[in-house]
C-alpha cells in the first residue's frame, strides 16, 4: 500500500463547480464502469489471517504490496503469531524486514503491536476502529484495510491513489486522507466503502497516473471532469 500523496497546487486543483459529477447516481454509474474494468481488483498484500494482514499493511507503508509479500514469507515462517513477535529481538525483525524501507520504524512497530495485541486483546487483533488505531503503528488506513478484508466490516481506504483518483473525479476536494475518507463516505453507499478502495487503488495504478494520466484508454473519461490533471496521454 502506498501513502498518501499531496496534491499539487495549480489552477487545475480548484474546488469543482456543484453539479453532477458531485451526485451518488453519478458516482455509482461511474463506480459501476470501473467495477466492469477491474473485476479483479482487490487487497494486493497476501496474508491468510488478519494477524498477518495487519503486519503486512504495516510494513506497506512507504514500500509497494510485492516488495512486502515478497517480504513476508519469511517474516511469518519466523514469528508465525503475535506471541513470537511480541518477543522477538530487533535486530533479527529488522533483518528480515529491511528491504520494505524504513526498517527501524517498523521492526519497533511490529514488536510494539505484538505485544499490545497480546496484553491486551488475548492474542487477537481487534475489530474496532477505535481498538486499530489504538495499536502501535496503525493509522486509519490501515485500520480501514483490516476492517474491510479480515472483518467484512465497510471501511474506506484512502491511499495516494484513492485520493487521488477521487479528487480527479470531483468526488472529493481535500488534501488530506481523513478529509478524503469523510467525503467518499458521506458521498457512496456503506456497503460499497471497501470495493471501491480497490477499485480506485488499481485504477490510480493502472490509468490514473499520478505524474502523467492515460486519459485516453480511461474507461470514465467521459465521465471525468479531469480535476488538477497536469498531463495526459
Amino acid at each position: 500500500m502506498d501513502n498518501v500523496d499531496k496534491p499539487r497546487k495549480t489552477p487545475g486543483c480548484a474546488r469543482p463547480a456543484p453539479g453532477p459529477a458531485l451526485t451518488r447516481r453519478h458516482a455509482l454509474l461511474t463506480l459501476a464502469r470501473l467495477e466492469q474494468s477491474y473485476p479483479e481488483a482487490t487487497c494486493a498484500l497476501q496474508h491468510t489471517s488478519p494477524w498477518q494482514l495487519l503486519v503486512a499493511t504495516i510494513l506497506s507503508a512507504q514500500c509497494t504490496d510485492q516488495r512486502v509479500n515478497q517480504v513476508t514469507p519469511a517474516l511469518f515462517a519466523r514469528f508465525p503469531a503475535p506471541a513470537q513477535l511480541a518477543v522477538a529481538p530487533v535486530a533479527e525483525v529488522e533483518g528480515l524486514i529491511r528491504s520494505t524501507g524504513f526498517f527501524r520504524n517498523k521492526a519497533a512497530n511490529l514488536i510494539g503491536c505484538a505485544r499490545t495485541v497480546v496484553e491486551h486483546h488475548r492474542g487477537t487483533v481487534p475489530q474496532t476502529m477505535a481498538e486499530l488505531v489504538a495499536l502501535p503503528g496503525v493509522g486509519r488506513k490501515t485500520a480501514n484495510v483490516i476492517l474491510g478484508n479480515a472483518f467484512d466490516v465497510p471501511g474506506m481506504v484512502v491511499d495516494t491513489h484513492v485520493g487521488r483518483v477521487a479528487r480527479r473525479l470531483g468526488w472529493a476536494q481535500s488534501g488530506q486522507p481523513e478529509g478524503v475518507e469523510r467525503e467518499l463516505c458521506r458521498l457512496l453507499p456503506r456497503n460499497r466503502w471497501t470495493g471501491t478502495s480497490h477499485v480506485l487503488i488499481w485504477h490510480g495504478r493502472r490509468c490514473c497516473r499520478a505524474q502523467t494520466a492515460c486519459c485516453s484508454a480511461c474507461p470514465v473519461q467521459e465521465r471525468c471532469p479531469r480535476i488538477g490533471v497536469i498531463r495526459a496521454r
